[in-house]
């Protein structure tokens, strides 16, 4: 029972302290549920539970486990001054993009890998998309995003942290289900547009979107402005959105032929 009792306390701790947290991961994979194919629906079935919903943490929970420890790096990535996507800070380690073009690459010949090695890269896809995402994953020149600071009179341990919990707080409880329902109202037209471009530019794009944050909130503001979930609810809203548009472009280009 204490196993039991610690592997839950953990599970939750990852669930709040990466990024987007459960309710924005489990959001974004709900917008790319909505927008899949019947043949993709069939085939991602084939390999794991349809409810994708499940997985969408996994990469947080496990992210220390021995045999993947290796992937810990690749949840962030960089933008140099000229907010353009930037591999060199990481070459060594890697970072989101990077995990994502393995995922890519294994995904477009999937049926020529082993069962597991699909899960394994599915499960790369479903979080990793969602991370290139967030606010604070992608890194901006200056300090770390790391600094604690106080939200509306409540000590934060981070900057960072704040906005891996933002879809909670700009939700404030609401179903997943029904935050997707909300967000997925685009147009074919704007979605085709936004799924356009490799994920280098991708990168890109979102870091140049994401530094308003900075703006907000300079480096290292001790007490964060008492109207900052108010000022990044558009943010977030646009961001998980791009991202389940952006998953469901995924997973129909991988597995809906």
């Amino acid at each position: 029972m204490k196993r039991i009792l610690t592997f839950v306390a953990a599970t939750a701790l990852c669930l709040q302290a990466f990024g987007w947290g459960g309710v924005g991961h489990r959001v974004i994979v709900e917008i790319a549920q909505r927008n899949l194919t019947e043949k993709a629906k069939a085939n991602i079935a084939k390999y794991m539970d349809y409810d994708l919903k499940k997985e969408a943490v996994w990469m947080d929970i496990h992210r220390h486990d021995e045999p993947i420890a290796y992937t810990t790096s690749w949840h962030v990535y960089n933008v140099n001054e000229r907010d353009i996507y930037d591999p060199n800070p990481r070459l060594y380690k890697g970072d989101c993009v990077h995990a994502l073009k393995i995922a890519d690459y294994n995904l477009r010949q999937y049926k020529e890998l082993t069962d597991s090695a699909v899960v394994f890269n599915l499960r790369m896809v479903l979080h990793f998309v969602g991370d290139l995402h967030c606010p604070t994953h992608s890194y901006v020149p200056g300090p770390r995003c790391f600094w604690p600071c106080k939200l509306n009179g409540k000590d934060e341990k981070s900057f960072h942290g704040v906005y891996d919990k933002m879809p909670a707080l700009v939700h404030k409880g609401k179903k997943d289900n029904d935050i997707a329902a909300e967000l997925d109202t685009w147009k074919k037209g704007a979605i085709k547009k936004i799924t356009k471009g490799d994920f280098n530019e991708w990168a890109s794009e979102i870091g140049e979107r994401n530094k308003v944050i900075y703006e907000w909130n300079p480096h290292n503001t001790p007490v964060l402005r008492d109207d900052t979930v108010e000022l990044s609810k558009d943010l977030v809203n646009e961001q998980m959105t791009r991202a389940g548009y952006r998953l469901a472009y995924l997973l129909n280009l991988y597995f809906g032929e």
